[in-house]
């Protein structure tokens, strides 16, 4: 999550130092007094990155420098050092120092550090990804002056990614403290997984059904800018765009899928496993392609519960927590690459029924036509084009229960002050640590 106009302090040397000397300018006592600060590092699959936020008061957001925030980055990811757990954790010095660099001396010791690890080390087989999480805690405790607990050096959960998301819009709308019907619903389609959050009533959130493990809860309880929530949140996992493409492979009649354009014969790789990917000899189909999606999310699965979305998942319940939808990451993508909104654009009022529009096109397209139809889609991804879009679709109104009509908001970046800045889960988190007692 980075403003739209960071460019001095995203790469990573030399300009360490030039970040760090701007950012320790001395400050007033008072001027320190008012001010906290939040440093988060999101360790991805490509590589690791670290944010340093810093706070007034009133929970709004100070620059640090000429920008809203500190980014600074650098590759490999954390995974890839995963024989050896040390040089992982070291590969986070060069951040860990510019970003104590931005932090005032006096708050260094009260400025919580949080390390969350996502997709790159989730897949990493036996323990590796828990003794590399080790060396950062050892890292954090020896060799910095922020404030660390070894619970904050964690791989995050669907669940958290989905409720720092929340947050994190609804921080940058002016949302929070307001009280709940005032809040907008998140839902965030990633690759592995799909998140959706909204705020609930007390009267709702007592009656959500109760899972075996803890972890698995429905409801997130949040206290923000002194208003209580009640958050329902669940992650689908197998169900973000690229692994429900093996999801419909699945499902597909041997013969070829309805969902895959004209034209191609071959296979899908995802997850480490390999699927037969063709086109059925009729082309791809949005009827077809529909049922196969249905088939797929498990949409007629049993449902124990009042109502649920898709796979027997209880739906939290609905109310005026979720009528006002913000739809991100690859919803807003392949709507840019269908051409009903404009990529330039931060965000974008769309309806469901836009995607079944699309839809329609895609599927009645040849592969061989399609590549110069959908430019910027990249060449391994055109004959899924179909299929994405029906997916989508699907979710959105079999899966998520939207009425086709419905207007929703089509988001990569929320204007916050005279900056655009990325809807993405590390100021959610930083929001949420400025706000908890216990950091």
């Amino acid at each position: 999550m980075m403003p739209k106009q960071k460019q001095g302090c995203s790469a990573l040397l030399p300009l360490l130092l030039i970040c760090s000397a701007l950012s320790t300018l001395p400050l007033t006592s008072t001027a320190v007094a008012n001010k906290s600060y939040v440093v988060i590092f999101d360790a991805g699959s490509s590589g690791s990155r670290v944010h340093v936020f810093s706070f007034d008061t009133d929970l709004n957001l100070l620059p640090i420098g000429n920008d809203l925030e500190l980014f600074l980055q650098t590759k490999p990811g954390l995974s890839a050092y995963a024989s050896d757990p040390k040089l992982a954790a070291a590969s986070l010095k060069p951040l860990l120092s510019a970003a104590e660099g931005a932090v005032p001396p006096q708050l260094r010791g009260s400025t919580p550090v949080r390390v969350g690890a996502t997709a790159g080390l989730r897949l990493l087989k036996g323990n590796a990804s828990e003794q590399i999480l080790q060396a950062v805690r050892d890292l954090l405790k020896g060799s910095s002056a922020l404030k660390s607990k070894p619970e904050w050096v964690s791989v995050l959960d669907g669940i958290q990614e989905g409720a720092f998301q929340w947050v994190t819009i609804n921080y940058l709308l002016g949302n929070l403290g307001k009280r709940f019907p005032n809040t907008v619903g998140v839902v965030d389609l990633g690759g592995g997984s799909v998140q959706m959050a909204y705020t609930i009533s007390a009267k709702h959130a007592g009656k959500a059904p109760k899972p075996s493990d803890p972890k698995d809860s429905y409801i997130k309880k949040l206290t923000l800018k002194g208003a209580k929530y009640n958050l329902y949140v669940h992650s689908y996992l197998n169900y973000g765009l690229l692994a429900a493409r093996a999801e419909i492979l699945k499902v597909a009649k041997t013969t070829g899928s309805s969902c895959i354009l004209n034209g191609f014969h071959g296979s899908y790789k995802y997850g480490g496993v390999e699927y037969k990917a063709s086109a059925s000899s009729a082309g791809s189909d949005m009827d077809s392609c529909r049922r196969e999606c249905i088939k797929a999310l498990k949409i007629n699965s049993t449902c124990i519960h009042p109502k649920c979305t898709f796979g027997g998942i209880w739906n939290g319940g609905g109310g005026p927590g979720k009528r006002n939808l913000y739809v991100a990451s690859f919803f807003f993508d392949r709507a840019a690459d269908a051409g009903f909104i404009d990529r330039s654009q931060p965000a974008s009022k769309a309806r469901p029924a836009d995607f079944k529009t699309a839809a329609d096109r895609a599927c009645a397209t040849k592969l061989d036509e399609a590549k110069s139809r959908y430019t910027t889609v990249q060449t391994d991804d055109l004959p899924y084009i179909c299929m994405d879009l029906v997916y989508q679709f699907t979710l959105l109104v079999d899966g998520f229960g939207l009425d086709p009509q419905e207007e929703i908001t089509l988001v990569k970046q929320v204007k916050y002050q005279n900056s655009l800045v990325e809807a993405a889960w590390p100021l959610g988190s930083a929001v949420e640590a400025a706000s908890s007692p216990s950091a």
